[in-house]
């Protein structure tokens, strides 16, 4: 599942190298593009057996694009792609019997390997050796975090907790969706056997502009999440005690 913007050289390349490499269903979700991007994918979807669905939408969803695309897969797990990233062939293979033997694992993390010299993403590292270790009945190490690109999903878990949120749009989105699904009781799992391929985008946006994205999302996640969480938690809860039970904090320093 494919959701894309304004990219179509790329994307056209990515669609036919899955289309070339593995037997699944693709769902593009074009969020609005103002080039030719649908125009396009109409034709390689023409060509494609039925197997590429193009889906068009009026405005750019961002992130949530994502949730549109799973609602038109048929299948019980999803594969996410950009339009500049795509999987290994065996990788969908392996995913589906992955997550048939262990039904309680929501999210795959992958490996994610850079074009053009094949490097490691340095997340790779992080989910790898991340510190909530493993539980040997899983098939990895549990993760609170993921990144979308290199990612493979269990399509009731990630519908039934609302999929990603239209508050973050995207970049940094990941997060969000990682606490809803663990707080949900669903296991997530970096996956060393699946590998994914980036291609980072000519046309992305300024790495500042991209980093001040990441951080505004990380302090709306941290707000929606657990302050707000732990603010519930506390109300529903009367025999905690602290501060926060007593009522606010009295105001202090200069921002409002």
């Amino acid at each position: 599942m494919i959701a894309s913007r304004n990219r179509s050289e790329e994307l056209a390349a990515v669609l036919r190298l899955l289309l070339d490499t593995t037997p699944s269903p693709i769902i593009l979700v074009d969020n609005a593009s103002r080039d030719d991007s649908v125009t396009v994918a109409e034709h390689i979807a023409a060509g494609s057996g039925g197997r590429l669905t193009v889906v068009e939408l009026s405005e750019n969803l961002g992130a949530v694009g994502r949730n549109v695309g799973v609602a038109h897969c048929a299948t019980p797990y999803v594969a996410f792609c950009d339009d500049d990233s795509w999987w290994e062939p065996d990788a969908p293979a392996v995913a589906e019997e992955v997550f048939d033997a262990h039904p309680s694992v929501a999210v795959l993390a992958g490996r994610t390997l850079v074009w053009p010299d094949m490097r490691e993403d340095p997340i790779v590292a992080e989910l790898a050796g991340s510190p909530l270790g493993r539980d040997p009945a899983l098939p990895g190490p549990s993760v609170l975090g993921f990144q979308a690109c290199s990612a493979m999903v269990r399509r009731s878990a990630f519908q039934a907790v609302g999929g990603f949120s239209p508050i973050l749009h995207f970049r940094g989105e990941e997060q969000l969706l990682a606490l809803d699904l663990a707080t949900h009781g669903w296991d997530l799992c970096f996956c060393d056997r699946l590998t994914a391929y980036h291609r980072p985008s000519a046309r992305r946006e300024p790495s500042s502009a991209e980093r001040a994205r990441v951080l505004r999302n990380t302090v709306l996640t941290t707000w929606l999440r657990l302050i707000l969480g732990g603010a519930r938690f506390i109300a529903t809860n009367p025999d905690v005690t602290g501060p926060s039970a007593e009522g606010p904090l009295p105001a202090t320093g200069s921002v409002a």
